[in-house]
């Protein structure tokens, strides 16, 4: 990857989801606007704030989907990345997704 972009793969999908009130949500409802976690797999040489293996929270309907070797991932810009899940805590107050 060059400059400020991320490789992500799309973290798999879970099917059904369970709301806090016990709703059961089908695999196949829409749900506008919906943010996305997925894997980092590789990182820029200006990325500052994400590592490989981190999952980060993005919004997938404004990336670049490019395919390697028959599998599907997202190319974007660091600055895209809305949170990091990270066991690091290096930065902050210690609270992490």
């Amino acid at each position: 990857m060059l400059h400020d972009r991320v490789l992500v793969r799309l973290a798999a999908d879970e099917g059904e989801r369970r709301s806090t009130g016990g709703i059961v949500i089908p695999a196949t409802a829409q749900v506008a606007r919906r943010l996305a976690w997925g894997d980092v797999l590789g990182v820029g040489n200006n990325v500052r704030n994400v590592k490989v293996s981190d999952r980060v929270l993005f919004n997938p309907d404004d990336q670049l989907e490019v395919e390697i070797q028959g599998e599907g991932y997202l190319v974007m810009r660091e600055r895209d990345i809305h949170a990091v899940a990270s066991e690091r805590t290096e930065h902050g107050t210690g609270l992490y997704l």
